[in-house]
């Protein structure tokens, strides 16, 4: 299934799964509560941003791959979709709620407890059954669409949090934009480099 060229080169299994362990870092680190409220909140801010990114660039490639390539595919998709729901009306409620609410913790361990078993649900089952039935190369092509699609995808909550989430995030391409302008407004960082910058700033 796979070439001798290709065998070196990140399949898009290797990407989402980079893409946990990095949200899982953040996780561990709110978790410890240490920081100033501010901070917190920042973190809070790049948690949801880069699991907003992740789960649009999901729902676009592979999910429709999972669909085509597995006996239940649909079946999964619809079951990780409404997992994605759930987490992204959750992240919403958090990106409203001041990090000395109290509700700010309860929402925040919500949202760990719901993307740890999402996480599971898919490192365990969905990841090695797609890699089982996709080619190698179809694997690594996704990788780099996944990758190039994150750059642009939605780092906010979708407001109406819908039932599908496709629905509304991928038929509207110009959401990123906006979500970009008003994270540039609300001066909140999307990624770790950003927050690290803004620390330095200080």
């Amino acid at each position: 299934m796979s070439s001798p060229q290709s065998t070196g080169e990140q399949d898009v299994v290797d990407v989402l799964v980079a893409d946990h362990r990095e949200v899982e870092t953040l996780f561990v680190e709110l978790e410890t509560r240490q920081g100033t409220p501010e901070y917190r909140r920042q973190l809070a801010d790049v948690v949801i941003a880069e699991l907003v990114r992740h789960a649009v660039a999901e729902e676009a490639y592979v999910y429709p791959t999972a669909r085509k390539a597995l006996p239940d595919g649909d079946q999964i998709a619809e079951h990780e979709i409404t997992e994605h729901s759930d987490a992204e009306r959750t992240m919403k409620d958090l990106e409203s709620v001041d990090p000395s609410d109290p509700r700010f913790d309860e929402l925040l361990a919500h949202l760990t407890s719901t993307i740890r078993h999402h996480v599971q649900d898919e490192e365990n089952d969905l990841f090695p059954r797609l890699r089982a039935a996709t080619a190698r190369e179809e694997l690594v092509e996704l990788a780099g669409k996944v990758t190039a699609f994150k750059k642009i995808a939605p780092t906010r909550p979708h407001p109406s949090a819908p039932d599908h989430p496709p629905a509304n995030k991928l038929l509207a391409p110009g959401t990123g934009m906006i979500d970009r302008i008003r994270d540039a407004l609300s001066n909140r960082p999307t990624s770790m480099d950003e927050l690290r910058e803004q620390q330095q700033q200080r």
